[in-house]
């Protein structure tokens, strides 16, 4: 899965451990999900979509390598 958190939060000058406070997860969490190391389930994937407003699909996309 690749995704766009990091642009999303970068774009609204958030850091990771605030992005981790709003989802209820660790920094490192954020870290190895932004870093294509981790693949968040899919409630903590429509928690991070609604924290920028957007779509689950407007955040993840597949990734065409897998």
């Amino acid at each position: 899965m690749k995704n766009r958190i990091r642009e999303l939060r970068e774009t609204r000058q958030m850091s990771q451990e605030e992005l981790a406070g709003k989802l209820g997860v660790s920094r490192q969490t954020v870290n190895a999900i932004e870093n294509d190391k981790y693949d968040p389930m899919l409630p903590l994937a429509f928690k991070i979509a609604r924290v920028f407003g957007k779509t689950v699909e407007e955040v993840f996309t597949p990734d065409k390598r897998r």
